[in-house]
């Protein structure tokens, strides 16, 4: 600070030489374009850095990342609305699958990347889950991340192999409290709605199944039709074109009302299990350290997106509640399902997983 005060008291001593020196109009002139000159360096120097503007975003391609792999319901919510975002940004919107350990491979990279609104993050329920699941996270499921916009709820269905001798919930629950030890059912990884909510079941039916986790929803699925496998609460987005192909069946829905996409599948309180209810969720995040004015603009561009009767039919169709929340009603959710899935961890019994 001091070596920049001794410019300016020179520059004054040196401008006051010149009027002395200058007389009349010229000296008055000359004066005048010194003060303006002054004025503008001073002003220049003083004034502060123009923030990024949110409307000048994207630049260049987005990363949506996927903590499953490709084909599973995450992955089809995801790519749908990647698609719509790349037409309306002008910008690639690329999905890129990074599968493994109940979600937390993808969202750690998602948590260690820039703020800058080109790495975002399409996840599921299993990430309000993994911090009671994972005994040792290198982030923060929470404080990590910014919400930007819960998309959708999705109601699990139970499916079975067809060869399971039951065709509705009743005779599959006198099947495995007869021959349950031999039951297995999958997941699409450990720490899902889907594996916790198998473990639920377990409790609530006080039967013998064994959880097989897999990388994601098409591993899974392909074992449950090829029979390695005889069960799983699924979500109806990925289960239903293996349920109209007759590849799989429907037993019951875990939704307090029956679905549009599966009308003829009854509830588990329909079928005599009353109270069982489970859903998935899939919901856009950021990396926390977004700037407040791009998490709006990305929310913004996302909802309307969501919003429009096509999205909304897609969402629908495959099983899905829209929801289509503001960051701040996606916060407040989140908070919730982080109490319920560690109430329902405890009450499972399960071990921490390293």
């Amino acid at each position: 600070m001091k070596h920049n005060h001794g410019h300016i008291v020179t520059a004054r001593a040196q401008a006051a030489q010149s009027v002395q020196r200058g007389g009349g109009k010229r000296s008055c002139a000359s004066r005048r374009g010194l003060l303006a000159a002054a004025c503008a360096v001073l002003g220049m120097a003083l004034m502060p850095a123009a923030p990024a503007r949110a409307d000048n975003y994207p630049s260049k391609p987005v990363t949506l990342v996927v903590p499953y792999p490709a084909g599973g319901a995450t992955d089809v919510v995801a790519r749908a609305i990647a698609e719509k975002l790349t037409g309306a940004w002008k910008q690639s919107v690329i999905v890129e699958n990074r599968a493994g350990a109940g979600t937390t491979i993808g969202a750690g990279t998602v948590a260690r990347a820039a703020g800058d609104g080109y790495t975002l993050f399409m996840t599921t329920s299993a990430h309000t889950i993994s911090g009671h699941i994972y005994g040792k996270l290198n982030y923060d499921p929470v404080k990590d991340f910014a919400p930007i916009t819960l998309v959708t709820k999705v109601p699990l269905v139970l499916v079975v192999n067809p060869s399971v001798p039951a065709k509705t919930l009743p005779e599959f629950l006198a099947y495995l409290r007869k021959d349950g030890a031999g039951v297995n059912f999958a997941s699409p990884g450990n720490g899902t709605a889907q594996h916790l909510s198998g473990e639920l079941f377990k409790i609530a039916t006080h039967t013998a199944i064994t959880h097989v986790p897999y990388r994601g929803d098409a591993p899974a699925f392909t074992d449950l039709v090829g029979g390695q496998v005889q069960m799983m609460l699924a979500t109806i987005t990925s289960a239903l074109p293996l349920i109209h192909s007759g590849k799989l069946r429907a037993l019951a829905v875990a939704n307090g009302k029956r679905v549009q996409a599966l009308a003829d599948v009854p509830t588990f309180a329909e079928a005599g299990m009353p109270g069982f209810e489970a859903a998935t969720w899939f919901g856009l995040l950021a990396p926390a350290s977004i700037k407040p004015a791009l998490q709006q603009r990305i929310y913004e561009d996302v909802s309307a997106i969501v919003a429009t009767p096509d999205m909304q039919r897609r969402i629908e169709d495959l099983g899905g509640e829209v929801v289509n929340s503001t960051p701040r009603e996606f916060a407040a959710f989140m908070q919730e399902e982080t109490a319920k899935w560690g109430k329902a961890v405890k009450a499972s019994g399960m071990a921490t997983l390293q």
